[in-house]
């Protein structure tokens, strides 16, 4: 017999239960923000990772950058004014 209150290996890693449980007491507003908050983390790590990466380009080329590697993740076709080469 198996114990199921302990947290079970998932193809995603560990199970996270003080957090989980925690997620499960916010109202639907607050996870809402919770999930809203994680992305800006995350798109801002990657646009910092952009500017180190191209310091020549500008902040409109960055996002642009940033908007073409979301639509590869997301296995999109790229917009049409999408960045192919470096700008001068």
């Amino acid at each position: 017999m198996s114990d199921t209150s302990l947290p079970q290996p998932s193809q995603f890693g560990a199970i996270d239960i003080e957090l989980l449980r925690h997620r499960l007491q916010l109202t639907p507003g607050q996870r809402l923000q919770a999930m809203l908050d994680a992305r800006e983390l995350l798109v801002g790590f990657k646009r910092g990772r952009l500017r180190r990466q191209y310091p020549h380009l500008s902040l409109r080329e960055i996002n642009l950058k940033l908007l073409e590697e979301i639509e590869r993740a997301q296995n999109l076709p790229p917009r049409p004014q999408s960045i192919h080469r470096h700008s001068p």
